[in-house]
């Protein structure tokens, strides 16, 4: 799509609501509801990369916007599948399977992991079980009920944000973590991608490796922006 307004803005409506309008137009998302925000700061952030898109749009420039659009779109008329799939994140948590060599990946995994897993354990009152190696290995029940729970209660928003974080990172428990202010998005950055960091710096990394991992880190950068920019609960 070519750039066609000159100014994109965010006004607010008598409901509460925030929309973006391109020189008094309102933006739509592509199934053509109106892209309407809940609460300024997103709203701001989100005519900000339409006020300073190119010529020529690039969606990859635009992941707020993307990520409303998701929320609205796909998210808002189904909440409680889009919570199903990543509320099973829960049973395959990447923190939850540790390398069994070398040492020194072991002990890397369990400096970032542990953590993370103490918080959990805290926050939500449950136990992971671990596993060293690949061999799948299930998650009580109680876990998988009580993390369910807590991705349920999120609206369509929070559940947008979030998605990149659990799938990007393969953790429902550091996207959590990230979400509740217990880790910082750096952190929560280097913990999911350590294992891929790791191998990357054993065996070399080419360009496209790189690029690769630079695309994902800019998704999973955008979700915890997304989420930063929401109201608070």
């Amino acid at each position: 799509m070519k750039r066609f307004w000159k100014r994109g803005e965010a006004i607010a409506d008598e409901g509460g609501h925030w929309r973006i309008e391109l020189d008094g137009r309102p933006v739509r998302t592509p199934v053509r509801a109106l892209l309407l925000l809940p609460g300024e700061p997103l709203a701001a952030a989100v005519a900000a990369e339409w006020d300073s898109a190119g010529e020529t749009i690039d969606p990859r420039a635009m992941p707020l916007t993307g990520l409303a659009n998701a929320a609205l779109d796909h998210v808002a008329p189904r909440p409680g599948d889009f919570a199903d799939g990543l509320a099973r994140y829960a049973n395959s948590d990447l923190l939850c399977y540790r390398a069994d060599s070398p040492d020194k990946l072991i002990a890397a995994q369990a400096d970032a992991w542990d953590p993370l897993l103490q918080w959990a354990r805290r926050r939500f009152d449950v136990d992971f079980a671990v596993t060293h190696g690949v061999s799948p290995v299930e998650q009580p029940q109680a876990t998988l009920d009580r993390l369910g729970q807590a991705v349920h209660a999120f609206d369509a928003f929070t559940l947008a944000g979030l998605s990149p974080l659990v799938t990007v990172g393969g953790s429902l428990i550091a996207a959590l973590a990230l979400h509740e202010g217990a880790v910082g998005v750096d952190d929560a950055w280097q913990s999911v991608s350590l294992d891929e960091r790791w191998q990357l710096d054993q065996w070399g990394a080419d360009d496209e490796a790189e690029k690769a991992m630079a695309a994902r880190e800019a998704d999973f950068r955008a979700g915890a922006r997304f989420l930063e920019l929401l109201p608070a609960a």
